[in-house]
């Protein structure tokens, strides 16, 4: 015997769909990491702006993603950062340089007292 009553639709619930929305953004909320990102001051060199004493030494950086070559020849940057002392650096940057390395760099440098470091572009 064939039931002869018609199909009825019935309307679906949107609560069990919005549960497990919820319950995915918090998963992804918990098991996630927020890191803290540093803030590097960097200062642009204005035309017409004289320093009040020009430094005496000069170290002059090359960097790239696989190389840093201070004043000519290939360094580390544990050895870069022992070597640069006060004065001036000026960095330049091959075609290759990700901003992640020279993060890196300028984090060695950072605080020492006497040096002005100047990113070449």
């Amino acid at each position: 015997m064939r039931n002869t009553a018609p199909f009825v639709r019935r309307p679906m619930s949107m609560t069990p769909l919005i549960d497990v929305i919820f319950l995915l953004l918090l998963f992804f909320m918990l098991s996630s990491t927020f890191s803290k990102f540093a803030e590097i001051e960097l200062s642009s060199a204005t035309a017409g702006a004289t320093a009040a004493q020009e430094p005496t030494e000069r170290a002059f950086i090359q960097i790239g993603a696989e190389r840093i070559v201070l004043n000519g020849e290939p360094v580390t940057l544990d050895e870069l950062s022992a070597q640069v002392g006060t004065g001036q650096a000026l960095v330049s940057l091959d075609a290759d340089t990700s901003a992640q390395r020279l993060v890196d760099l300028l984090v060695r440098l950072r605080g020492r007292d006497g040096l002005a470091v100047t990113v070449l572009e």
